[in-house]
């Protein structure tokens, strides 16, 4: 359970407070409503360059990170398809300086030309070094835009091409940071030894200041429906085949997401679980295989990747993964298995309350999912799941038709030169 407080600035700026008087630290979240999908099919990666860019200096601060270290702070930051997310931890009694700092690169980047090549030159060796460059790094490049159409998850956080950050201008960067980079875009968590009325003080002086911004224009296109099977073969100088298979599923807010959770990690999670007992110990066609949900705030996918066994051919480790998936869609999972997955779920829930950071961050995402007081309804969503459910979900989503495969080939084999092969089969958009 996660005891907070929420108010909001009259700029729209959402904050959370978590007191916690049992450690010395306190951690700050600051996520920003924006990702992958809010850029522009021609500018793409923009969202992952402002990660590095707001910390290259804003209005009245060089440099990030040097006051925090100085103030015994550590931070870093992420984005996905939907949020970039900042946060950091500081000793309580040096607070104000997280609000100094982070407040700072709200209201206004420096955007200067140097910071600007800095991030540039930064996120392009990003891209090459291991997405280009690196044993299966463009896996994720190939596969989304043949799972996706025309949604904007088609291209992945760091761009769809390397191209679109080498030419962005100055213009472009500060046209997306006024769009996004706002108090009425963004929500604020703190949890640790604090006062929610010191928190409140804080964010009235450091915070209360900065214009609110307008509300994004959201209006994404809906992914049709996908009616016939996808696939791609690619041959690449790497060690050994992988196939990557995704099915197209719910949205992170949809009633089914929790049941499609749990039934990637009854397939997937731990030593004990279905595809790993037969395809990886017992059937040996697979020396490692992972299910899981991508999560997305829209339509998202439930993913299947695994690396193959030397000498399995794709069509027989294909072929040994339906046949353990069909198994979902035939019969309910039985009440003690998914016990299993249930406890295994909870258990996750409660390791992420452990950290003033994870509780911050969990605040911060709840919320922007609607509603912060979720977070402490989690298991409760999980418990609610039923063998049905399961079965139902299992036989709407782990339909052929609904799929994308990507053959992943060693280039050596069959002599191959390392030339893509094209789409066996695939559907039009």
């Amino acid at each position: 359970m996660i005891n907070f407080e929420r108010f909001t600035l009259p700029n729209g700026l959402v904050v959370l407070v978590n007191e916690d008087p049992g450690t010395p630290l306190v951690a700050m979240n600051v996520l920003y409503k924006v990702g992958a999908r809010d850029e522009h099919e021609d500018k793409t990666g923009f969202a992952h360059l402002f990660e590095h860019l707001m910390f290259g200096g804003s209005a009245n601060i060089p440099n990030y990170d040097e006051p925090l270290e100085k103030a015994g702070g550590e931070n870093n930051a992420f984005t996905n398809n939907d949020i970039t997310n900042y946060y950091l931890t500081i000793p309580a009694q040096n607070i104000e300086t997280a609000f100094w700092l982070e407040s700072d690169r709200m209201a206004g980047l420096a955007f200067s030309d140097h910071s600007l090549e800095v991030q540039r030159r930064v996120v392009v060796e990003e891209f090459k070094q291991n997405y280009l460059n690196y044993p299966y790094g463009d896996a994720w490049l190939l596969l989304k835009p043949l799972a996706y159409k025309v949604h904007p998850y088609r291209w992945n956080t760091i761009g769809k091409e390397v191209s679109h950050i080498e030419n962005a201008t100055m213009h472009d960067v500060r046209d997306f940071f006024g769009r996004f980079y706002h108090p009425l875009n963004a929500v604020l968590s703190v949890s640790g030894n604090v006062k929610t009325s010191q928190v409140r003080n804080l964010c009235e002086k450091w915070f209360g200041p900065i214009a609110t911004g307008r509300a994004p224009a959201r209006d994404y296109p809906a992914e049709p429906g996908q009616h016939e099977k996808r696939t791609r073969v690619v041959h690449r100088p790497v060690p050994g085949a992988r196939l990557y298979k995704v099915y197209h599923c719910c949205a992170r807010t949809d009633p089914e997401f929790h049941a499609t959770d749990l039934l990637a990690d009854i397939l997937s999670k731990g030593h004990a679980s279905r595809l790993h007992n037969s395809l990886v110990r017992n059937r040996q066609v697979f020396t490692e295989i992972h299910a899981y949900h991508s999560g997305d705030l829209d339509k998202g996918l439930l993913v299947f990747e695994g690396r193959l066994v030397d000498g399995v051919s794709m069509e027989d480790a294909e072929a040994a993964l339906m046949q353990e998936t069909a198994k979902l869609t035939h019969n309910a999972v039985p009440d003690a298995e998914l016990t299993k997955a249930k406890q295994m779920a909870e258990a996750m829930e409660i390791c992420s309350e452990i950290k003033n950071a994870h509780r911050a961050l969990n605040l911060s995402f709840y919320e922007m999912l609607g509603d912060a007081s979720q977070v402490n309804h989690v298991t409760e969503r999980y418990n609610e799941v039923t063998g049905a459910q399961i079965l139902e979900v299992a036989g709407q989503v782990l339909a052929e038709d609904n799929s994308s495969v990507l053959y992943y080939h060693p280039q050596h084999a069959n002599g191959n030169t390392g030339q893509d092969q094209g789409a066996a089969r695939k559907a039009s958009a």
